[in-house]
């Protein structure tokens, strides 16, 4: 009977110290402390309304936007995950069609070669022009928030015909949200795309503004 009040005691104490305690504790710091990262790095635009996160990536589909990676689940936040192919992979180098002899959609892949294919006639590039590897390889979560400055700026020149002005400006604001790597050795320069996009509306105008505005134009 000692041993079994012993071990309720035990029981009740850890789980009052790791279950209510610790969890109270750590989440009090993080929110004195970091309270942004510790709700999720939410990004705001303008006039405070939560247009995304820091840390997910989204799909920008409008021409005035530099628009995100590849992600396997069309930046589906609930179903992140990466392709799991080497680079060796012939699927992942040529992608794979559906078979009309099936109904199974689920073997459509794009390649990496028709990625490149489409990233280029999406930019005005030509055919030789070298495309970063993030442009057309999907990151391991699917959700990456960000691409190479390289890849950023390779999609200025359609930015720039979307929101009429010169791409040396929309190059500023590219290279001004571009960010170097961590302690000067830690992973690699990157671009937030939510930021730099931000960035870019509160520059030049929202698409939707700057149609209008031409619309009006006499």
């Amino acid at each position: 009977m000692n041993t079994f009040v012993i071990a309720l005691r035990a029981t009740l104490v850890t789980l009052i110290l790791t279950g209510v305690v610790y969890p109270l504790v750590v989440t009090g710091l993080a929110q004195v402390v970091f309270p942004h990262q510790a709700n999720g790095s939410i990004v705001t635009d303008d006039k405070g309304r939560e247009v995304g996160s820091e840390l997910i990536g989204q799909a920008f589909a409008d021409a005035a936007y530099v628009r995100s990676r590849p992600s396997n689940s069309g930046y589906d936040a609930t179903n992140s995950g990466g392709t799991n192919l080497g680079t060796t992979s012939k699927k992942l180098r040529d992608g794979q069609p559906d078979d009309p002899a099936t109904k199974d959609t689920d073997e459509s892949f794009t390649g990496a070669r028709q990625l490149a294919a489409a990233f280029r006639a999406d930019n005005g590039l030509a055919d030789g022009v070298e495309i970063p590897a993030d442009a057309v390889s999907r990151s391991a979560s699917g959700l990456d928030p960000h691409v190479s400055p390289d890849n950023a700026r390779l999609q200025a020149g359609r930015i720039a015909k979307a929101r009429g002005v010169t791409v040396e400006r929309v190059e500023a604001v590219i290279a001004a949200y571009s960010e170097g790597r961590e302690l000067g050795f830690l992973g690699e320069p990157r671009v937030n795309v939510l930021a730099v996009n931000l960035a870019l509306d509160r520059q030049f105008g929202r698409p939707a503004q700057l149609a209008r505005s031409a619309t009006m134009a006499p």
